[in-house]
């Protein structure tokens, strides 16, 4: 099979005349190479995030407006059976009018230290952990309300992922990576590339080709992303969320709670650990760790059974698959399947949260993609 170089990307399309593109590189050039294949003349499957700023979603969507091609989002978690239950309860009214939303989401300190070690460290690379993690989040907060965010006031900082708290392991004298480091034995954060199949193969047999260090220290002071924020975000439909992000937990998953003028719904999920790319299962649903609870007003409290749900993020990735790729489309009565719109809502409050740790104020969501105001 031909390889074809980045600079080559149109003689590729040109070449192999494909039905879609499916983009996957680095957050910040998914908008070059989405607008680049719509431009060609082909519809565009991209993962999360969109892209990474309000100028680069401005121009995916106005691109899209004007070659007419489909672009498509693939937000896994909404095919995640447990979330789609909770739609499905949100819909049914079991707490009736929505009101208020607390969403807590903890990264452990095996996937949260991760995306300190690799380029998602940066945040001209990712927008930080409010775009490249928590669109998924905020994405499922839109779908589940069916409401788009219009205020965001946001506060961060980085905490645990610092020299300091390498200082307080006794990690003084550590390289700038883990690869050799004269501290691998006492470091509990250490990431060993070569005595891993996968990340040995995919990584370090690679680092002579293309130069990417897939296991910086985590406690390097190059990084410039938050390791932990709280948000305040307001919805067009009145309802106010309350959110968080740690990426430092002892355990991964997340609580979300609904509180509605009909009772109060509760959701815990635990997820299994794991590192990107290591060879295991990503975000595979904890049985034990994951419950839907009820409070409805003036009656007993209730659990509802949980849906099956097995294999990635939380059993999303093969429905997901199915849906997209299969050869019959599925009804989709939940609304899953996301869109250009989707995308740019999903991070648009993420974008707003990075402008409003800038500014120390609340930021509107309106107007900072002309084009969704056009559409």
């Amino acid at each position: 099979m031909p390889v074809y170089e980045a600079d080559r990307f149109e003689a590729l399309i040109s070449k192999t005349n494909p039905d879609a593109v499916i983009v996957t590189t680095k957050d910040s050039l998914h908008d070059h190479y989405i607008c680049r294949a719509m431009e060609a003349g082909c519809d565009v499957i991209t993962e999360k995030p969109m892209t990474i700023d309000a100028e680069r979603c401005n121009a995916i969507l106005e691109t899209w407006r004007r070659t007419g091609r489909q672009l498509r989002v693939t937000f896994n978690y909404r095919y995640s059976p447990p979330r789609t239950q909770i739609k499905r309860l949100l819909m049914n009214g079991v707490v009736g009018d929505v009101l208020s939303v607390d969403f807590h989401w903890m990264l452990d300190t095996n996937h949260g230290a991760d995306y300190f070690r690799r380029w998602h460290r940066n945040k001209e690379n990712s927008g930080g952990l409010l775009v490249h993690k928590a669109t998924h989040h905020f994405d499922l907060v839109n779908w589940w309300l069916g409401a788009r965010p219009e205020t965001v006031y946001a506060s961060a900082r980085r905490a645990f992922y610092i020299p300091e708290t390498g200082d307080r392991l006794g990690l003084a004298g550590r390289s700038e990576r883990c690869h050799d480091c004269p501290k691998a034995a006492e470091c509990p954060f250490h990431l060993s590339l070569k005595d891993n199949g996968h990340l040995r193969e995919l990584y370090l047999e690679q680092e002579q080709y293309d130069g990417y260090h897939r296991d910086k220290c985590v406690f390097s002071a190059d990084i410039d992303i938050e390791d932990s924020m709280a948000l305040t975000v307001l919805y067009d439909n009145g309802v106010r969320m309350s959110y968080s992000l740690n990426a430092f937990t002892p355990w991964e998953g997340y609580v979300v709670v609904f509180n509605g003028t009909k009772g109060r719904l509760e959701h815990k999920c635990e997820e299994s650990v794991y590192i990107n790319a290591d060879g295991s299962v990503p975000g595979a649903l904890k049985r034990e760790g994951t419950w839907i609870r009820v409070y409805p007003h003036f009656a007993p409290a209730y659990e509802e059974p949980v849906w099956d749900a097995i294999g990635g993020h939380g059993g999303g990735d093969e429905l997901l698959l199915r849906d997209m790729f299969g050869a019959t489309a599925e009804n989709d009565v939940y609304g899953r399947r996301a869109d250009q719109y989707d995308g740019a809502w999903s991070i648009l409050t993420g974008i707003a949260a990075n402008s409003s740790l800038r500014k120390g104020k609340p930021v509107q969501t309106r107007g900072l993609v002309p084009e969704l105001v056009r559409m």
